[in-house]
């Protein structure tokens, strides 16, 4: 009798399991916590012969419902969990825990070493297109900032799980900044500042659980890089200023690499700082055009508005997607025309951090300096053209209807009214020429 009851237990309780996946699928009776990190869903399918004979259907549907059943996020994180406080398993693609639970991603460790070291003479050919692009924007009344990020494993090495130390080879990053003093490129080095800033700073510049750096470096970051527009191009900018900094456990930018493990529970960690950000409004002071093309590390200033110091700005991310166009409808760089994009803006700004230098501007580099470096598209760089184009541009404004058609342009393009002047007198040029 006792051996008959707890198999109708048993199987009460199996039936059970079975069946609260089913209702909560069906009926959504909890709000479940949805995963985060870079989560590909699996897309559904609809029945159809072909499918069903091929076997399409079948595979499709059934990776789909194995991704989307009741309580499906709830039993991922309890796994994570156990993976991470039995064994010291991160279940995220890339991550390593090191000492003290300090999380990073594998690749800057592999930086930190040089073993992604993509050898000097890629680096050394890579400088000079960015000195060449350099000298030719400048020839424009243009800026190119080079900004090197603060990377995690230089600034933690001391974390590292010991099974990942090596000998320290020759890097990316010492590369990059050898060539760049030596080429006399103009560049900001923050990965040199946050080392010599790590033990005298008042607050965390590095989260324990994040891979970028932290809220508070990030509202540093940014002012540092108006200011230093402001000086390459002698001007007074809008700036930043805080006045008011709170206080919190590590949430959002620091705490990406966890928030990406998903756990069912948050690591405790030490408070983080958050400054409460505000920009100076003054109508009198200028705002260039910024064409920024950079990696995550520059989501940061762009989410809380580094954007509103400038005029014109954009943020090429991995030079793919063009934001905040993108916000609105999908655009990629491969849609816009590149010439015509650097003559709307005055500063143009490449970053990367050490474990993406490896592929600095993701192309963006080799095609700006094709572009330039093209007899006949290069003849808008030189002297006698630059000259035409001045004497263009002063006739342009003598004539009232011309310049009518001009502004109605610049307001379309969302550009400026100068700039739209440029690039009419340049096509009046190239047209007499053909």
């Amino acid at each position: 009798m006792r051996t008959v009851l707890k198999k109708n237990i048993l199987l009460s309780v199996f039936v059970v399991l079975l069946v609260i996946p089913a209702l909560q699928d069906y009926f959504k009776i909890f709000i479940e916590k949805p995963l985060q990190g870079a989560i590909i869903p699996a897309p559904d399918t609809i029945l159809t012969p072909d499918a069903w004979f091929s076997g399409r259907f079948q595979l499709v549907r059934e990776k789909f419902l194995n991704e989307n059943f009741g309580y499906r996020n709830f039993f991922v994180r309890v796994n994570n969990q156990i993976a991470y406080s039995l064994y010291s398993i991160a279940k995220a693609n890339g991550v390593i825990i090191g000492k003290e639970n300090y999380l990073y991603e594998k690749g800057y460790i592999n930086a930190y070493y040089g073993k992604d070291f993509i050898g000097m003479d890629s680096v050394s050919k890579r400088m000079q297109q960015l000195k060449f692009i350099q000298d030719t924007l400048s020839k424009l009344n243009k800026n190119l900032i080079v900004i090197f990020a603060a990377g995690k494993g230089s600034f933690y090495p001391e974390y590292f799980p010991e099974n990942l130390k090596s000998e320290k080879g020759i890097t990316n990053y010492s590369c990059h900044i050898k060539l760049a003093k030596e080429k006399g490129l103009s560049f900001i080095d923050f990965n040199k500042y946050f080392i010599e800033n790590k033990s005298t700073s008042k607050y965390p510049l590095y989260p324990q659980y994040g891979i970028h750096w932290s809220y508070y470096s990030t509202c540093i970051v940014a002012d540092s890089i108006i200011r230093y527009i402001e000086k390459t191009r002698n001007i007074d900018m809008p700036n930043l200023f805080w006045d008011t900094i709170e206080f919190d456990d590590a949430k959002e930018i620091d705490y990406d690499i966890a928030d990406g493990m998903n756990l069912l529970f948050k690591l405790g960690s030490f408070k983080m700082a958050y400054p409460k950000i505000q920009l100076q409004s003054d109508s009198n002071k200028i705002k260039p055009s910024v064409l920024v093309v950079a990696d995550s590390y520059y989501w940061g200033m762009f989410n809380f508005g580094i954007s509103n110091a400038f005029s014109n700005s954009h943020f090429w991310f991995y030079n793919q997607q063009i934001y905040p166009d993108s916000y609105q409808s999908p655009l990629e760089t491969s849609q816009v025309d590149l010439g015509s994009e650097i003559a709307k803006h005055d500063v143009i700004i490449i970053m990367a951090t050490e474990a993406t230098l490896p592929n600095l501007g993701w192309g963006f580099i080799n095609k700006a300096y094709n572009l330039f470096n093209k007899n006949e598209k290069n003849i808008i760089y030189d002297t006698e053209f630059q000259r035409k184009i001045v004497d263009m541009r002063n006739y342009i404004k003598t004539d009232k209807n011309w310049m009518e058609q001009i502004k109605k342009k610049a307001e379309m393009k969302s550009i400026k009214l100068d700039s739209m002047l440029t690039l009419d007198a340049i096509w009046a040029i190239n047209k007499e020429r053909k």
